[in-house]
């Protein structure tokens, strides 16, 4: 298998990642050795054989990666003492990877195996419930914290498929506000309409009504419409990926006024078949060149067989990205992140520090 070279280090400084997915971030060693513990046959027994079914290698569809998950998706979800590992050595790999404050998404649902027509709860044997694996990542994050000297906060996500679980993710998120939980997404098929899909409108209008913060994968392969639907109906305070808001003008120079934020993914983006291959041609570019509010991110690591060092390689080496950029995206991605107000004043000072940029914060 060919690897990524994903060592080269073009920005080595303190970085603020937003948008990465917990179940596409998982150590191939750990669902190997999980499996092992469990007693649950997998279809490979080394590392390499392992990455070979999970990883993408080279441009496909959305649907396709999205197929990947289910590799190894059933090893983790269900288990406690996965979870809450998964979550631990997540911050370990992003303090690695130069990161001092990541938000991290994921399916509550997902992660507790949660059939899409559900039991009840107290009828299922040994399962847990969508709590409970918040209340496990949220002890692994923690833990991870205090031993790698990074801050990590979670994104609860509704599925576009399951608008029954909206509900549940938004009650999830208000009890754990204090817990790590910082905002509510939603990801899944971009072609299932919100507007009338009554599940997550309900849940995102309950966000703003309780000051819950809101992200929404939006414009990843869907058209512009669905990125206005997740800022005018949605009321999203950012943007996940939004790179097709290029083929609406108007759309995105509103956006671009109102200083909205765009969750960039360039890896993931070109490997899941939602920008073109060719990175010299990518939205990101023109993000940049209007200096709009933009972060750089993995998405999901395990699959892409990447770490940030690649996304940031990629756009230094394809893009025209400079350190003075990379600084700059980093600023944007701290003042959009979903940290209380003094928390975020302290992030930027320390990013400020980094950066030389202490005498004038003025950016």
């Amino acid at each position: 298998m060919a690897e990524h070279s994903s060592d080269e280090v073009v920005f080595n400084k303190p970085k603020v990642e937003l948008h990465v997915h917990l179940d596409g971030a998982i150590r191939v060693p750990t669902i190997l050795d999980i499996a092992k513990r469990r007693g649950i046959p997998l279809p490979a027994n080394t590392v390499e054989e392992m990455k070979q079914r999970v990883v993408v290698e080279t441009p496909g569809t959305l649907t396709s990666f999205l197929g990947k998950f289910a590799e190894y998706m059933h090893v983790v979800a269900g288990d406690r003492e996965a979870i809450k590992r998964i979550a631990y050595e997540f911050v370990q790999d992003k303090a690695k990877e130069g990161v001092i404050y990541v938000e991290v998404r994921y399916s509550p649902h997902l992660l507790a195996n949660t059939k899409v027509d559900p039991i009840p709860w107290d009828q299922k044997e040994g399962d847990l419930s969508p709590d409970e694996v918040v209340h496990l990542v949220n002890e692994g994050l923690s833990e991870g914290e205090r031993a790698f000297n990074i801050k990590a906060r979670s994104i609860l996500c509704c599925m576009r498929h399951m608008p029954s679980w909206s509900m549940d993710i938004i009650e999830l998120c208000k009890k754990y506000r204090h817990e790590g939980v910082v905002a509510i997404d939603l990801a899944g098929d971009e072609s299932l309409d919100c507007e009338t899909n009554s599940g997550h409108k309900q849940a995102y209008e309950e966000a703003v009504r309780c000051g819950v913060h809101r992200t929404v994968h939006a414009g990843e392969v869907g058209p512009p419409s669905v990125v206005k639907e997740a800022v005018d109906v949605l009321k999203a305070e950012r943007v996940g990926h939004g790179y097709r808001t290029l083929e609406d003008q108007e759309l995105y120079r509103k956006l671009l006024d109102r200083d909205m934020h765009f969750e960039v993914c360039p890896i993931s983006s070109k490997l899941t078949g939602a920008c073109n291959p060719d990175f010299t041609k990518h939205p990101v570019i023109t993000f940049r060149k209007d200096k709009a509010n933009y972060s750089l991110n993995t998405d999901d690591p395990l699959i892409f067989n990447s770490t940030l060092h690649l996304d940031y390689n990629t756009a230094h080496k394809y893009m025209g990205f400079t350190e003075e950029e990379f600084k700059r995206l980093n600023i944007c991605s701290a003042k959009s992140s979903f940290l209380p107000e003094d928390e975020k004043t302290e992030l930027l000072h320390r990013l400020y520090k980094a950066y030389g940029m202490i005498q004038s914060t003025a950016f």
